[in-house]
């Protein structure tokens, strides 16, 4: 395989894991905020999301071993897994490489979420979020098709549906965590030392 192919197949996959991990998440958000209805859904809807999340992983893989491959750019195997370690736009690519750490802990605990609490599963599945910010800065930053004018636009429309959702989304949370007000039965019994007021007739 020539250099440049390796260098095309590179920018590639970088582009097809970022857009399928957006799509993984704006649909995991759809899902989470009732967009797609409140009516019981297929399984399918969900494992939708759950193959996206997978595809994702498999495409920045590629585009982790094109470019240490690549010859262009001298990478190994420290300066893909470490930020800042080496001297080729580390910014940049430190954002690629804690996109790679959150996506595959959203990946590994979405496969042991029987085995886990939910509440950590929860949690960690948040950073779907997170991953949707660090690689598409990474892909703006260090991506030779950053300032390309349809991967602007992908990622504009990717902004403005992700931004109402997550807004939803967290909305819907903080409703969820309220104590519920609960109104007193008449005939609860009250505490020690207090008399039930009869209302004079």
């Amino acid at each position: 395989m020539s250099s440049q192919m390796v260098w095309y197949t590179a920018r590639s996959a970088g582009i097809v894991a970022w857009a399928v991990a957006a799509a993984s998440v704006i649909w995991g958000l759809a899902l989470s905020t009732r967009a797609l209805g409140k009516r019981p859904r297929p399984a399918w809807l969900f494992d939708l999301h759950r193959f996206l999340g997978g595809l994702a992983l498999v495409f920045t893989a590629v585009h982790v071993v094109a470019i240490l491959a690549d010859s262009y750019v001298p990478f190994g195997l420290v300066e893909v897994l470490v930020p800042f370690v080496g001297t080729w736009h580390p910014v940049a690519v430190a954002w690629g490489i804690v996109g790679l750490y959150v996506l595959l802990a959203v990946e590994l605990t979405s496969l042991a979420r029987t085995r886990i609490p939910t509440r950590v599963w929860r949690r960690v599945h948040f950073g779907g979020l997170a991953l949707y910010v660090v690689s598409t800065i990474h892909a703006l930053t260090a991506g030779t098709d950053g300032r390309s004018l349809p991967f602007l636009l992908a990622v504009v429309a990717s902004v403005m549906i992700v931004v109402p959702l997550t807004a939803v989304r967290i909305a819907g949370s903080r409703r969820s965590g309220r104590t519920p007000i609960v109104p007193a039965r008449v005939d609860a019994p009250l505490p020690t030392g207090l008399r039930r007021r009869v209302p004079a007739t």
